[in-house]
């Protein structure tokens, strides 16, 4: 196991512990929103990021770890959102609810994994702001399509930009960790 699937590792351990506690206590109340919803809440999340590291300030207290395990969730939320959209049943059971996290979380890291081995560590070198930015930019992207009813015409569509927002979210994770940012 390479170091970046170990740090992988340790974060989406991280991420996947808050989700299934978080779906203990709510159950999958978040089935109830669209995906449009969920990607306004990532966006929340990323602009609240965004305004902390241009500012400085952080009011609320929050920090911004978290907000990244946020974005995590609710990108991996998106997936599985759009895999049960025909699908009526709202709330899902725990083990199922589970089984959906893993299978689309593996999926984004097999990605992660054939894309890093062809750039080349490159995310090491950025900075977390750039990250930042980075997502920014691919919620804009998921709105618009999402504005155009889900058509494309050369993109790759709406999944491959919430499985960018995990894979950068877990990459700031793992950067703040080696910069020791207790933001």
């Amino acid at each position: 196991m390479t170091r970046t699937e170990k740090e992988f590792e340790k974060e989406i351990k991280c991420c996947r512990d808050i989700y299934e506690k978080k779906t203990r206590d709510y159950g999958t109340s978040w089935r109830i929103l669209r995906l449009p919803s969920l990607t306004d809440q990532i966006f929340i999340k990323a602009n609240r990021i965004r305004s902390i590291e241009e500012t400085g300030e952080n009011k609320i207290g929050d920090d911004v770890k978290g907000e990244y395990v946020a974005m995590v969730n609710y990108a991996v939320m998106a997936l599985i959102q759009q895999e049960l959209e025909t699908e009526n049943e709202l709330e899902l059971p725990l083990e199922r609810a589970m089984e959906l996290y893993d299978k689309h979380l593996g999926r984004t890291v097999k990605l992660m994994l054939d894309k890093n081995h062809d750039y080349g560590e490159a995310w090491r070198q950025m900075r977390v702001s750039s990250m930042t930015d980075l997502i920014l930019m691919k919620l804009k992207r998921i709105k618009q399509i999402e504005d155009n009813d889900g058509k494309t015409i050369i993109s790759e569509g709406v999944e491959g930009g919430y499985m960018d927002i995990i894979n950068y979210s877990l990459f700031c994770l793992i950067r703040l960790n080696e910069l020791k940012v207790e933001a």
